[in-house]
């Protein structure tokens, strides 16, 4: 009997089944107690630590080079930060239908998080897209991001969303923001060093999200939050953000043609434009939502397998556009004419 495979253009995320590992972990030995105060003060230090490497890492020379292609960053900055904030106040309609008030909240606070870096930069290199414009759109998406998202979450969620105040917007600055520039200051004397250790940093990156998950998991269970989600709700979760993540890939990608940009750019714009960054969701929604973060950063679990799945067989149906083939057959040509001619000699 012949085997079957999962498709290789359909990918589950190793680190989705971590955490979702994680979460297994907190729904059956959650913190309490002391050991609740041990993990709370470790997920604060994990995140300050997390932003302290994104600052290190976010080269500014590369920012500021990139800023020649101020239209292609604009439309994407809009697109993360405008239209999928709209889409997600639209998306009020559907409570209590599809969705609880809770798990509108945490849909809306995805749609407020900035885009990724590598997997856009990967998907739009598979689709042979405006590759050094898809490291930059990423690094603005996340530096906006670190104001622009507490921000956001101030005036759309105000005081239904956990809790904001101007206590959370003090702590977003001391865990976030201060953190960030610290890592950018220091950066001229610790980037060789963050760079030859990149991959280890990775792995420290990983866990520190892990432990925030398995806090904010704990808190949910000992506040009992998790009875409020059925499995009704959650398939009504998932037929939305199947909807919303349907609708930016079509307005990043029509919309670019509308705006004039070339085939290369429309594939950065629609890469980075639709997708939303777990990376740094997650530590966000902590520190904003507290004991309700577990429900918070559900959608955004949810929606960024979607988008990995979902874009990653896009991005294999872009590499062979007809365009793309036309330019592949003359170089294939000229080497096979080469090898010809090396042989005849």
């Amino acid at each position: 009997m012949k085997r079957l495979k999962w498709p290789s253009w359909m990918p589950i995320d190793p680190y989705i089944l971590l955490l979702l590992g994680t979460v297994g972990l907190a729904a059956l030995l959650p913190a309490r107690g002391t050991g609740a105060d041990v993990a709370s003060g470790a997920s604060t230090a994990a995140i300050a630590f997390l932003f302290f490497l994104y600052g290190a890492r976010l080269s500014t020379r590369e920012a500021m080079d990139g800023l020649r292609h101020w239209r292609l960053h604009t439309t994407v900055l809009a697109c993360t930060f405008v239209v999928f904030p709209l889409l997600g106040l639209a998306s009020r309609g559907l409570v209590p239908v599809f969705l609880t008030d809770p798990l509108y909240q945490g849909l809306l606070f995805l749609t407020l998080v900035p885009s990724t870096i590598q997997s856009s930069i990967a998907f739009t290199s598979m689709a042979r897209g405006n590759v050094p414009a898809a490291i930059c759109a990423g690094s603005f998406s996340s530096l906006a991001g670190i104001v622009v998202t507490p921000l956001l979450a101030a005036s759309l969620l105000g005081g239904t969303g956990g809790g904001f105040s101007a206590d959370s917007l003090v702590e977003i600055v001391l865990q976030l923001l201060v953190p960030f520039v610290a890592g950018q200051v220091l950066r001229r004397w610790i980037g060789t060093f963050i760079a030859r250790h990149k991959k280890i940093l990775g792995y420290v990156d990983r866990g520190s999200i892990l432990l925030v998950v398995y806090t904010a998991f704990s808190e949910g269970m000992v506040q009992g939050i998790w009875h409020q989600v059925s499995a009704v709700r959650l398939a009504g979760l998932l037929v939305v953000e199947a909807v919303l993540l349907a609708v930016m890939l079509a307005v990043t990608w029509y919309g670019a043609k509308a705006l004039g940009f070339n085939r290369e750019d429309r594939i950065t714009i629609q890469f980075a434009g639709s997708k939303k960054s777990l990376a740094s969701g997650l530590p966000m929604a902590s520190v904003l939502f507290g004991a309700h973060a577990s429900l918070a950063v559900l959608p955004l679990m949810l929606f960024h397998q979607m988008q990995l799945m979902v874009c990653a067989v896009i991005a294999k149906r872009r590499s062979r556009d007809p365009e793309v083939v036309r330019e592949r057959i003359p170089v294939a040509e000229t080497r096979i004419a080469a090898g010809t001619a090396t042989r005849s000699g």
